[in-house]
């Protein structure tokens, strides 16, 4: 008798032809599926990594965000199946009230300009696939209910982004 597949994170990351070759797309996979696992988001799970140009992030920054500007990563979730909420001691807490038809909770998008990225890594004095990764965990974060609006939420999904790369914070 076959072993019913067990439910995984499907991430899927398309790469428009200009900047093909030039990042890990296996590494941005794996990345996206450890934060995932890490934020506690049970699977099945859809989320999609889209690497673009900068007139494409200018164009979807001023449609949907009014700023016409070029960003380097914006996120954009198909599904509001997950909020955190602020428990005591800080800490935030994954709560789930929606649930799809198809038992596929579709997160949605990450969608990062790779030029930008580029600059940001050089400036930075590191990898583009360093840069690439850090804007990965932004976005995911970004759909998980992190933000950045005030100082506290700030500091918090900064340590938490570096806590997921790996890094300590300072």
């Amino acid at each position: 008798m076959a072993e019913a597949a067990r439910p995984r994170h499907e991430v899927s990351v398309r790469v428009e032809a200009p900047f093909r070759g030039r990042l890990d797309r296996a590494a941005l996979r794996r990345l996206a599926v450890r934060v995932l696992r890490a934020e506690g988001v049970l699977p099945p799970t859809e989320v999609g990594l889209v690497v673009t140009d900068d007139e494409t992030l200018r164009d979807l920054n001023r449609r949907y965000l009014g700023l016409d500007e070029p960003t380097d990563v914006l996120s954009f979730g198909h599904e509001p199946f997950v909020r955190l909420r602020t428990q005591p001691a800080g800490r935030l807490r994954a709560q789930r009230f929606v649930t799809p038809p198809d038992g596929i909770r579709h997160l949605g998008e990450v969608i990062l300009s790779c030029p930008m990225a580029e600059r940001q890594a050089q400036e930075a004095g590191h990898s583009v696939q360093d840069e690439a990764a850090h804007l990965v965990a932004h976005g995911l974060l970004h759909l998980l209910g992190y933000d950045h609006e005030d100082p506290e939420d700030e500091s918090r999904m900064r340590a938490r982004e570096e806590e997921l790369l790996g890094q300590r914070a300072h």
